[in-house]
Order: structure tokens, then C-alpha cells, then sequence
């Protein structure tokens, strides 16, 4: 017969000793401190337009969740199955518009997993190489990166003599399009230059038949 305390024993009341005090706060508080660095390096690395507060907000959140759940799973085994099948019908709609910010976000969750798995030494000594890798590969500049040279002539002559100059002024050189009108032709090259000195483009613009001459760095991906 079951009575009063074992209904009491049998309800999810048990669960609340499961993890310690102790354990939360230390996991929590270490899941904070490395989503705020991965927040801190993601600022400093970044190379958009405009960078975003609200996401990296969001990768000290995804730290602290990822650690948060993870502390659950390990746990309560009966918890864990029930999670995976929550979490399978989660779905994300916000689109990725750079490859690097996966890299944070994985590196976000990542960390958390480690972290709430104990492996606080693996979680930290990771999270320091990883940023400074970033620290020293996505902040390298160099005058190697790709440039797109926007050209705008009057006609087949000066278009000629412009590319001329324009290759003997760089290391590489690639007509990526090309558009024709009346008394107009646009020139888009892909260039990658010897040096840091862009003087090049003022004496391209200043050339006979040359209306304009602009140089833009791209992140190489271009559509036609």
C-alpha cells in the first residue's frame, strides 16, 4: 500500500540533492567567466560590417545554458534520455551570415559540456588556446587579402592600358566581370597586392579614358 511519504519519495523532490550547492555555483560561475572571454575574443576578432552586442551576449548565455543543461543530464540518467528528445525538436531560424560565428558558437557550447563534465582544467586551458589562436590569426593583417578594383573606362584602349598598369602595380590580378555600355565599360579585378601602398589607384584614376577607379576588400566570395 503506498502511503503519504512514499508518494514524497517517488516525486521529482529528489532530484533537488542530485547536484550540490557548491557544484552550481562553481559551475555557473566558471561558465560565466569563459563565455565572457569567448565574448571578449568574438569582439576583438571581429571583421563585419557592424558588430553585434545581442550575440555576444548570447555566447556567455550559451555557455552558462550549455553548462546549466549539461549539469542535469549527468545527473539524473532517466533526465538525460527525456532531454535529448526535447532538445531534438528545437530548431534554429536565424541564419549564419559568417563562418567564424559558428566557430564561437560551437566553441560557446563546447566549453560548456567540458565544464559541466568536471573537466574544469581541459574547459579553461582550451578556452585560453583557442582565443588566443584567434587573437593572433583573425587580427593578422595582411596586404595579401584579397581587394576587388571597380574600373570604369570609355572605351577598348584605355581598358587596355589600365589592366596593363594595373598588373604591373600588383602581385595577382583576375577579371571577375565585366559589363559593356555605350561610351562605358566596368571592370571588376580581383587583385592582390605586393604591399601596403594603394597610390596605384590614384594614378589608375588619373589616367587618359579612366572615369573611376575604386579598391574594396572583399572576404572572396563573389556572385556574378
Amino acid at each position: 500500500m503506498t502511503t503519504f511519504n512514499d508518494i514524497f519519495k517517488s516525486s521529482f523532490l529528489e532530484n533537488v540533492t542530485s547536484v550540490s550547492m557548491l557544484d552550481m555555483v562553481i559551475a555557473l560561475a566558471l561558465a560565466f567567466l569563459i563565455g565572457l572571454f569567448i565574448s571578449f575574443v568574438y569582439k576583438k576578432t571581429f571583421t563585419g560590417v557592424m558588430y553585434s552586442t545581442s550575440f555576444g551576449v548570447s555566447l556567455i548565455a550559451m555557455t552558462m545554458i550549455t553548462t546549466l543543461v549539461i549539469l542535469a543530464v549527468t545527473s539524473n540518467i532517466v533526465l538525460s534520455l527525456g532531454m535529448v528528445g526535447a532538445l531534438s525538436i528545437v530548431r534554429f531560424r536565424t541564419a549564419i551570415k559568417e563562418p567564424l560565428d559558428i566557430a564561437f558558437l560551437f566553441w560557446a557550447i563546447g566549453a560548456g559540456i567540458v565544464l559541466a563534465a568536471g573537466l574544469i582544467p581541459l574547459a579553461i586551458f582550451g578556452s585560453v588556446v583557442i582565443g588566443l589562436i584567434l587573437l593572433i590569426f583573425v587580427n593578422k593583417k595582411s596586404y595579401r587579402a584579397p581587394f576587388i578594383a571597380v574600373i570604369h573606362c570609355v572605351d577598348q584602349n584605355s581598358e587596355n592600358e589600365a589592366m596593363n598598369y594595373l598588373k604591373s602595380q600588383v602581385k595577382r590580378t583576375s577579371v571577375k566581370s565585366k559589363s559593356v555600355q555605350k561610351g562605358m565599360i566596368e571592370l571588376n579585378v580581383e587583385v592582390q597586392l605586393d604591399k601596403e601602398d594603394t597610390g596605384f589607384v590614384n594614378e589608375l584614376a588619373d589616367m587618359n579614358g579612366v572615369e573611376s577607379a575604386i579598391l574594396v576588400s572583399y572576404n572572396g566570395d563573389y556572385m556574378s
